[in-house]
């Protein structure tokens, strides 16, 4: 027998014995799930104003009973935590309420903070990454709540601000202790066909050469800034990029030189070059062990009279976990009765706000990323979901959190 068999009956008997006590059962129309999801996207939480969303939901929550608390991490950024129920187990589910740049609009078929319908797709910025997910997770809980159906355990939903950029969102939660006594986390990021179970940590480089500025007839006279800086930069490239360690879900480590800026005349030596540099992460090759690379590297290059500065601008850790759970069965199974697909499990080389959460958890620890939408629609022009995965989510998570805490 699956894993949702088991539990399905308990689940059908719960929903009957309500309906015939003559309990009025909270169902959320279709309608009203694109009317949330249409003003969510209205939002323009571009890589900031994340508190207007925050406030939308805390608005939605209180409407239905559920108190939900305000986190702040700046001024303008804020995350958004809410619970129900009590006691083991804890299923924690989270998504980002930020969104990036829609860029040109003009290029956009419509407007991107309008939701649009075409061709059974919704398009608008945040549809697919990952406003979709985060209504989901929202609505699902109040229906629960309303229809007294979570009979064991707690849900705790946790909206994060900052996702985008930095992660300072997810941060702020691990250091207040709300993943401490989590038993499961899902991340409702867009990945409709495949469940993420780990992913590759990020990191991020601003590193600076000093030199010494002179006219390009005399360079003899300074110390261009550019020199020591490339030399430095293929070093890293050539160790970092032909390393063999190799994590089995994950693949190698990556370096990319990304932004690399200098010089303000062609006749003239320049004084300063500043380079940018992205490194995924494997936890055979981590985040540490980089740093020191890029930091002894450096000194190296000063010894011999280089003047260069290194600057960690962004630390995520990548996330390995063994995918062998029973929150990730169930998920695959709910996935192939709800979306009519079977459900893939692979790693990522793009980075969540698990890469905070689940700081000090074990590969053992129940994590998956999955969510409405398309991995590769994130951050497009013409950003869209699917209507019908839109709506298949709400019930795939609905049953899935029945499923684990009915056991």
């Amino acid at each position: 027998m699956s894993f949702w068999a088991k539990y399905h009956r308990i689940i059908t008997y719960d929903l009957t014995d309500k309906i015939l006590e003559g309990h009025h059962l909270k169902q959320f129309t279709e309608e009203e799930k694109i009317k949330i999801l249409s003003d969510l996207i209205s939002i323009k939480s571009v890589n900031e104003n994340e508190i207007e969303v925050a406030n939308y939901l805390k608005d939605l929550f209180a409407e239905y009973g559920i108190v939900s608390k305000i986190v702040p991490v700046t001024e303008t950024r804020v995350n958004l935590v809410a619970e129900i129920g009590s006691g083991s187990p804890i299923i924690g589910i989270s998504g980002h309420m930020d969104v990036v740049s829609p860029g040109d609009e003009s290029e956009w078929t419509s407007d991107p903070f309008t939701l649009t319908e075409r061709d059974g797709k919704l398009y608008g910025r945040g549809t697919n990454d990952m406003k979709a997910g985060l209504i989901n997770l929202a609505l699902v809980m109040i229906e629960l709540k309303e229809n007294n159906e979570l009979k064991n355990g707690t849900v705790r939903f946790m909206a994060t601000t900052g996702e985008e950029v930095g992660g300072a969102g997810s941060k702020k939660l691990y250091e207040e202790g709300y993943m401490d006594d989590v038993d499961y986390l899902w991340v409702a990021e867009p990945s409709h066909d495949t469940i993420i179970y780990s992913h590759k940590g990020s990191l991020n480089f601003r590193v600076t050469s000093i030199g010494e500025a002179a006219h390009s007839s005399m360079p003899e006279h300074g110390y261009n800034a550019i020199i020591p800086l490339m030399k430095y930069l293929l070093e890293l490239d050539e160790k970092l990029n032909s390393d063999k360690r190799k994590n089995e879900v994950l693949g190698n480590l990556v370096m990319s030189t990304t932004i690399f800026n200098a010089g303000n005349q062609v006749n003239s030596i320049p004084e300063k070059a500043v380079a940018e540099i992205n490194v995924r992460t494997i936890p055979e090759f981590d985040n540490d062990e980089v740093i020191e690379l890029f930091k002894s590297t450096a000194d190296n290059y000063n010894k011999e009279g280089a003047n260069i500065q290194v600057e960690v601008t962004m630390s995520l850790p990548s996330v390995f976990t063994s995918g062998q759970n029973d929150m990730v069965e169930l998920a695959r199974e709910l996935g192939k009765k709800h979306l009519g697909i079977d459900i893939d499990l692979k790693g990522s080389p793009g980075v969540t706000d698990a890469s905070n959460l689940l700081r000090g958890k074990d590969e053992n620890f129940p994590f998956m990323m999955f969510g409405p939408g398309e991995t590769k629609m994130a951050h497009k022009t013409d950003e869209y979901v699917y209507k019908k995965y839109y709506f298949a989510f709400f019930d795939i998570y609905k049953e899935l959190i029945l499923g684990l805490t009915n056991k």
